[in-house]
């Protein structure tokens, strides 16, 4: 599965508490050859380790370590090398298993727990910045998902949706002389009140940026019957036929996309600066942990490439001594950052993602806060 399939729903499903022992494995992978042939005998390497951690473990059945040996083999056997990104994690229990490929490096883990281990998951979803497109026709209206590496149609929330198609009246054209125009027909103004209504509920179920692409008259129609639209961070006025083909959205939405960007960037320094001035800013990994942790951060900003291992000591983070070996010792976290952005979204705080250097005099992270 990719990133753009965790929905909150399937997160909520994700963590919930599992019968001992649900498995967790996490790992680096490679993109391109020569340096994926290494992929398949670490992952090999893993599983073999799984196994050990399951044998040595007092709490496993023998029947249990069988099952979940089985389902992780099955699994593994399903992995297609065709979509290698740059990390697998697979998630398995007795009676079912998922894969998901990411577009961001996890380290090399396996974790035997109640609930599965999720934080390279969220932090990935949330490093694509994955955003929403509406495209919408008189008769038509389609909500597309993507990053900015692709899109595709969704299929959410009653989307797509087609207009009724209403039969000729001959009588009303004796009456008033002609068809009405088509976005000032009552049929279409109805049309277009159940697309924005289906729109904000989908927005309100997950939230994410918005951006419209449709003709001018379709726009101004969507904007007078309702709101779904108005939190729209970019606008596209071109025609949408509903066959319109995904890499063809994409090309007509990229120049939107990109000043949505600049527009979120801009903000995002904007808060920063009124944080510096109110004395509500925090810099560095310490000094944000801390207030993600207390659910005092509003905002966390991150440099794209951050990475960091480091060792909970006494609620606070120490780099990681040279030499440590990760995963050796439970107080050492080889993916804080993950967890820190997966922490920052459970507890409601805005995390944006801008140019690596751009926090260099603050740690790379930096974090506006609620009081």
């Amino acid at each position: 599965m990719d990133t753009d399939a965790l929905t909150a729903d399937l997160l909520r499903e994700l963590r919930a508490t599992r019968p001992y022992p649900a498995l967790s494995l996490t790992m680096p992978t490679h993109r391109k050859a020569p340096d994926n042939a290494q992929d398949a005998i670490r992952l090999r390497n893993l599983v073999t380790e799984a196994g050990h951690r399951l044998d040595a473990d007092p709490r496993v059945s023998r029947e249990v370590r069988a099952a979940l040996l089985d389902r992780l083999e099955r699994a593994v056997g399903e992995v297609d090398p065709r979509g290698t990104l740059d990390s697998l994690v697979i998630l398995a229990c007795t009676d079912e298993h998922w894969i998901w490929q990411l577009p961001r490096t996890a380290p090399e883990r396996v974790v035997l727990s109640d609930t599965y281990l999720t934080r390279n998951l969220v932090a990935a979803k949330a490093r694509t910045r994955p955003f929403r497109a509406l495209t919408v026709a008189a008769d038509h209206a389609t909500l597309w998902t993507g990053t900015d590496d692709g899109i595709r149609p969704e299929e959410t929330g009653g989307f797509p949706l087609t207009a009724p198609k209403e039969p000729p009246n001959p009588q009303r054209e004796e009456r008033i002389g002609d068809t009405p125009s088509t976005f000032s027909d009552e049929e279409t103004r109805n049309f277009f009140r159940t697309v924005d209504e289906k729109l904000r509920a989908v927005l309100a179920a997950d939230p994410r940026p918005l951006y419209v692409m449709g003709l001018a008259p379709a726009l101004a129609l969507l904007d007078e019957v309702g709101a779904g639209a108005a939190s729209a961070l970019g606008r596209v006025a071109k025609g949408a036929p509903a066959d319109l083909p995904p890499a063809q959205v994409l090309e007509e939405l990229r120049p939107a996309l990109e000043e949505g960007a600049r527009h979120l960037a801009a903000d995002v320094e904007d808060r920063l600066d009124k944080a510096r001035g109110a004395r509500s800013f925090a810099g560095g990994l310490d000094e944000v942990w801390a207030a993600v942790q207390q659910g005092r951060a509003a905002l966390v900003a991150v440099e794209e490439h951050l990475r960091a291992a480091v060792q909970v000591t006494e609620e606070h983070l120490e780099p990681v001594p040279e030499g440590s070996a990760p995963g050796a010792d439970a107080t050492v976290r080889e993916d804080i950052v993950d967890e820190l952005i997966e922490a920052a979204l459970d507890s409601g705080t805005d995390v944006a993602f801008v140019r690596d250097d751009s926090l260099a005099e603050h740690g790379r992270i930096a974090a506006a806060l609620r009081y």
